[in-house]
């Protein structure tokens, strides 16, 4: 078994499940179990610093708010510049936003708009991708400042969800359930 199959097993035996999280009928994958084994979160960053969409960026954008323990650590290993998209009044300053639908209502992020500046390719990051619509709405973002996305990372993607359609650029996820 190679050491990115060995990796996936641990990660996929750490995870927990939490049936009827957070309305009935959702199966909520907790991706946080993985914090609690430091030396399997630290093989997670370093294969995700492998990814080409990462080494291709120029900046690490993160979704609120499991995107950014996962993005601080890659931004970190990386020595690149790390940009938060958050919830409506978590940012002061000039903001850019978008409302998107997920799987049980919907939501807004947001970006601080000179956050991209000085920058043109961004690689976004989040735990998990489900429906996509909360990824989406951060490409649209960056892509409505006529910026580039290099792509999406993900720990974990539901695959029947069918998420990675929603997104223009490409997907990489560790985990697919």
């Amino acid at each position: 078994m190679s050491s990115e199959n060995i990796l996936i097993e641990k990660l996929k035996h750490t995870l927990r499940d939490y049936p009827d999280f957070p309305k009935k009928g959702i199966l909520f994958k907790d991706v946080l179990t993985i914090l609690k084994n430091p030396e399997l979160f630290s093989e997670l960053i370093k294969e995700i610093s492998n990814y080409e969409i990462v080494r291709n960026s120029e900046a690490i954008v993160a979704i609120d708010a499991r995107g950014f323990i996962f993005g601080s650590a890659l931004s970190l290993f990386l020595k690149k510049p790390l940009i938060l998209a958050r919830k409506p009044g978590k940012l002061p300053g000039e903001l850019i936003s978008n409302t998107y639908d997920l799987e049980y209502g919907s939501n807004t992020l947001c970006l601080q708009k000179d956050s991209l500046e000085g920058f043109n390719k961004f690689c976004i990051i989040d735990d998990l991708l489900a429906t996509g619509g909360t990824a989406a709405a951060v490409e649209d973002l960056i892509l409505n400042q006529s910026k580039t996305v290099t792509g999406l990372v993900v720990v974990v993607e539901l695959q029947d969800l069918e998420g990675r359609r929603k997104f223009k650029s490409p997907v990489n996820s560790v985990i697919k359930f």
